[in-house]
């Protein structure tokens, strides 16, 4: 019985998202999400656990201090949650295609080289639509080839480049929680603008991810078995596109929020799919929604911890106050490492984010936001793919079997660190250029 309620409540938090322009609608997602991760309590990790709690106290510090900062977290919470709740509805569906079955197979294929670059920008591809989703599916078949084979460097390397495939999605995915939450924060910024950057970023640091790879004792082809054809990686493509196409639409034709675009963008093509069955006489069950109290706790506290503490810390800036012209550039360098520290000690990226963008976005210098708006993206990202505590490195943990702090942080050091020097000069350099 509590699993169906949970169901219920995930579902009703969706609907809130879906909602949000009615009054009352963040009360009600805020309401229903934290319902339904206390329903699931005895089931959740550790992390979630804490970081719910650390909300909950969150919760009663602003009903002490300011009552109207519950206004702005609860609309934070019930957001996000949407978003991420309508991302693994789609997840889901994609997850039963046999299209993505034969990509993710497909990707194992060609010399060391090739199967490297093929898994990185192919994990990254398949995020854009399944997020996490991603690393299980291509993760699974890196564990597959572990129990068959055995421990190789191939198996490293390919656990490497799922790991930094997925990792960079935060930087360039327009569905990601990190490009969602930056564009909602600093509505200043133009999606184009931001991505018109951070995809290029991405493709140089996935080709970066080449000199930190272990050399190959036997540069054999390995043959994909189930290879996929042009016409899958068109589909694929395809509803990608289609479905980005609707995000910014809805943003820019609608005026939407760029959260709330990408939740009606993601269930629009998850009712398309069962238009799509139903014409063919199916009737697949809705996907069971009982288990996510773990991701709802991340997510949700983590949002609403964010914005609380954003709150307190805004009601003590002077809106008047003068910085120095040096002051931007040095904070736009140190987006990334703050992301990067914060996340080696188990902070989700979701609370820097918040507070980010919530704390100098409403100070930054409007004509320099892409500083801001580039170091917390690409920050987000290099904590993605290099720190142990992160979801994808916990999933490949669990799939291969290697020690997240190895793969994740050991195997990748040298790489996160270039990347985060990279990445502090560019945010700094636009920002020293623009403001």
């Amino acid at each position: 019985m509590p699993a169906i309620i949970r169901n219920f409540l995930a579902y009703a938090a969706l609907l809130a998202a879906v909602l949000a322009f009615l009054p009352g609608s963040a009360y009600l997602g805020a309401v229903a999400v934290s319902l339904t991760v206390i329903l699931g309590w005895r089931d959740m990790r550790q992390v979630p656990r804490a970081v719910f709690s650390v909300a909950v106290l969150a919760l009663v510090f602003a009903l002490g201090r300011d009552p109207a900062l519950i206004v702005g977290a609860a609309s934070n919470m019930s957001r996000l949650a949407g978003l991420v709740l309508a991302v693994m509805l789609l997840s889901s569906v994609l997850g039963r295609s046999r299209d993505l079955q034969r990509i993710s197979a497909s990707l194992f294929g060609g010399k060391p080289l090739t199967r490297y670059l093929s898994l990185s920008f192919g994990t990254s591809l398949v995020s854009v639509p399944l997020n996490f989703g991603s690393v299980a599916v291509v993760g699974s078949l890196v564990g597959e080839r572990i129990r068959r084979s055995g421990d190789s460097e191939a198996t490293r390397n390919a656990t490497r480049a799922v790991l930094r495939g997925f990792g960079v999605s935060p930087t360039f995915s327009p569905l990601s929680i990190s490009v969602v939450l930056t564009l909602t924060l600093l509505p200043g910024l133009s999606s184009v603008q931001l991505l018109s950057l951070s995809v290029p970023f991405s493709i140089v640091l996935v080709l970066a991810g080449l000199f930190w790879r272990e050399p190959e004792s036997g540069q054999e082809t390995v043959a994909p078995e189930d290879q996929a054809g042009l016409a899958t990686w068109l589909r694929f493509s395809a509803l990608i596109l289609v479905i980005c196409a609707g995000v910014f639409l809805l943003g820019h034709q609608f005026q939407l929020s760029y959260a709330h675009a990408v939740t009606l963008s993601c269930l629009g093509a998850v009712l398309g799919w069962r238009f799509l069955v139903w014409s063919r006489k199916q009737n697949p069950p809705l996907t069971n929604m009982s288990n996510v109290s773990n991701e709802l706790a991340i997510v949700g506290g983590s949002a609403f911890i964010g914005a609380v503490i954003s709150g307190v810390v805004l009601g003590q800036i002077d809106g008047d106050a003068a910085f120095p012209v040096w002051l931007w550039p040095v904070l736009a360098a140190s987006i990334p490492w703050v992301f990067f520290v914060a996340g080696l000690g188990g902070v989700n990226p979701i609370v820097i984010g918040t507070l980010a963008g919530g704390i100098l976005g409403s100070i930054w210098p409007e004509n320099a936001l892409i500083g801001l708006g580039i170091g917390m993206v690409t920050g987000w990202g290099i904590t993605a793919f290099g720190t142990p505590f992160a979801a994808n490195a916990l999933i490949m943990e669990r799939l291969t079997g290697y020690k997240a702090a190895d793969a994740s942080f050991r195997w990748s050091l040298g790489l996160s660190l270039s990347s985060l020097t990279t990445a502090s000069l560019l945010a700094a350099g636009l920002t020293a250029a623009l403001v």
